[in-house]
């Protein structure tokens, strides 16, 4: 999984975010938000399932799994932050995914961590501080 912060949901974004994600002759599914059909002109092809909102639209089938793990991030965040600050919400994703990610190889993630942990030079506390820039 990868979760990427985006600026809004305009076609000029979406196309942005294409180019830089996804690869050329990819498929894309997507709801029936018009700024998605963005992706054509990186070179994918996109099917648009228009859901009409409200309640009903998360019981779709096709967006199952997208729908639970957006929950997954939301309940993870409110769980784990007293506060989120929007500068730093890149950081909050990447780690979301790097769990998500190794779900399955959790006695492998501790030595990990300590090797990386090892392996890094120290970092200023005002460095550490820094937001990161996203768009």
């Amino acid at each position: 999984m990868n979760m990427n912060v985006v600026k809004g949901f305009r076609s000029k974004e979406m196309e942005r975010w294409a180019k830089q994600h996804l690869e050329p002759g990819c498929q894309v599914v997507s709801d029936g938000l018009a700024c998605f059909s963005a992706v054509k002109t990186a070179g994918c092809q996109h099917t648009s399932i228009v859901t009409g909102g409200g309640p009903a639209c998360v019981s779709l089938v096709e967006f199952t799994w997208v729908n639970t793990m957006i929950g997954n991030v939301k309940n993870g965040l409110r769980g784990a932050y007293h506060a989120i600050n929007h500068r730093h919400l890149p950081r909050y994703l990447a780690e979301f995914c790097y769990r998500f990610n190794r779900r399955f190889e959790l006695d492998r993630m501790l030595p990990r961590f300590c090797f990386i942990a090892v392996r890094t030079p120290p970092m200023p506390i005002r460095l550490l501080k820094l937001a990161e820039v996203y768009g």
